[in-house]
């Protein structure tokens, strides 16, 4: 076995994803209380100021089940459901204009899914405008939203461009068809190719493509074959996802194939490299963990600058210091505190109408939770590291560097006086260096949790 194969057999072990610390198995407020929540949404307006709010609504509905999705989503081809939906996720939005002190000012937006081009674009109008009371001003917030190639239409792309959008995910994950059909999420190379130009001539800035490794019946020569299909297109940004495998959690689809059809390990490995190296090659820079980014991108700008930020939206240029997820599941996050949203949609909506925020669990964080949750975003935006000599938890800190000993030996991690940095050959195991501060994660050790870290 090779070293790198010897590396991945070692660290490739169950582990968070760390968009946010403590990871949602150990959050410890369930039920959430309204009123704690709202406070913390109050404090963070005193910490950070003006910065404004980011802005996240989930928009659950899908046509077909992707057996390889982890998220929460409702499957049907009925459209009446678009506009009572909408109406409670408007109604909750209002809510929290009336339950703060001071209407929070959106200075980013996210739309994601589930497949927000389930919804017509007359409804995704009807949202946008009644979020911001009226056509947003692009040079004032960043707008994007999350496609499906196969129902994204030009009036889709014209509509949101009008409103603007000038960011557009697109979820293709392999080109492959065997590889589609094992994960039941299909899209051709000229609906992509299509959804692509249009946005690129509709005057969209920055076009991601999201894709996946390690699927079922994914093969060496299908990844290659993805990145030159994706490199024919030449995306601003790439998000290069580990497929997660949790299909113990209650309402996951993922049991449309056979565990074999799986590849792990060192040749799961391989096809992150593979895909990798030719993104690389071709200009792309690498940007922590799972995803890249051409130079003049504003994310690229971001992590050479130091000022990237991750948060439950994934890696963002924008550290508004809040977030409010509007929608069934969604979570918010105060910086002091997290707060997730009824799971089903009828929950969520009955609960909107009675005039109650939605809230159902989330973690009021402690002081402690605060210096390790600083460590892990540091890691994960920038790799690196400093523990606070003066800190009060200092004796926390031997515990720290004990657990990375065997990073540090392996040449993945270096420590100096208390400066701990990710080398070059570590990124790839970005997640084990931060479970070295992940006290809960220590004191569950055993149970089954997460995906993989590799």
């Amino acid at each position: 076995m090779t070293l790198a194969g010897k590396l991945i057999k070692k660290y490739d072990v169950p582990g968070p994803r760390y968009t946010s610390y403590p990871t949602v198995p150990f959050w410890k407020n369930d039920p959430m209380p309204e009123a704690g929540w709202i406070e913390s949404l109050e404090t963070n307006k005193v910490f950070f100021g003006t910065s404004g709010t980011s802005l996240y609504v989930h928009l659950p509905y899908c046509e077909s089940l992707c057996t390889f999705c982890g998220c929460h989503k409702r499957i049907t081809r009925n459209h009446a459901v678009e506009e009572p939906y909408m109406d409670a996720v408007l109604k909750e939005w209002e809510l929290y204009r009336e339950k703060l002190s001071a209407a929070p000012e959106i200075r980013e937006l996210h739309l994601g899914g589930g497949t927000p081009t389930f919804f017509a674009p007359s409804e995704l109008k009807r949202l946008i405008t009644g979020l911001f009371g009226g056509i947003p001003d692009p040079e004032k917030a960043e707008l994007g939203f999350e496609g499906h190639p196969a129902s994204t239409s030009e009036a889709h792309l014209e509509t949101l461009y009008t409103l603007g959008f000038r960011r557009l995910s697109l979820g293709i994950q392999d080109y492959n068809t065997e590889v589609q059909r094992a994960i039941h999420r299909f899209q051709t190379e000229e609906e992509v190719t299509k959804v692509h130009e249009y946005a690129r001539k509709t005057g969209y800035t920055s076009i991601s493509h999201d894709l996946v490794f390690g699927l079922p019946k994914q093969t060496k020569d299908h990844m290659r074959y993805t990145i030159q299909k994706t490199l024919e297109l030449l995306p601003d940004r790439i998000s290069l996802y580990s497929y997660a495998h949790v299909p113990w959690i209650p309402g996951n689809g993922q049991r449309g194939f056979d565990e074999t059809d799986i590849p792990s390990g060192e040749v799961k490995r391989e096809l992150y490299e593979i895909a990798r190296e030719r993104l690389l090659k071709a200009g792309y820079v690498e940007i922590g963990m799972d995803h890249f980014a051409l130079p003049h991108d504003a994310l690229a700008i971001a992590f050479e600058t130091g000022r990237l930020h991750r948060n439950f939206m994934g890696y963002t240029t924008m550290h508004t210091g809040q977030l409010i997820g509007l929608g069934m599941s969604a979570i918010s996050d105060s910086w002091f505190a997290f707060a997730q949203n009824e799971k089903t949609v009828e929950r969520y909506i009955a609960r909107v109408q009675k005039g109650e925020l939605p809230i159902f669990r989330g973690h009021l964080l402690s002081d402690e939770d605060l210096e390790v949750r600083c460590h892990i975003l540091d890691l994960m935006c920038h790799f690196s590291t400093e523990l606070e000599t003066f800190s009060p938890f200092r004796a926390a800190h031997e515990e720290i560097f004990r657990k990375l000993d065997p990073m540090v030996r392996d040449g993945l991690v270096e420590i100096e006086d208390h400066k701990i940095r990710v080398t070059e050959s570590g990124i790839p195991f970005v997640r084990n260096c931060c479970m070295a501060f992940d006290r809960d994660l220590h004191r569950a050790e055993g149970t089954r949790l997460f995906s993989r870290t590799v």
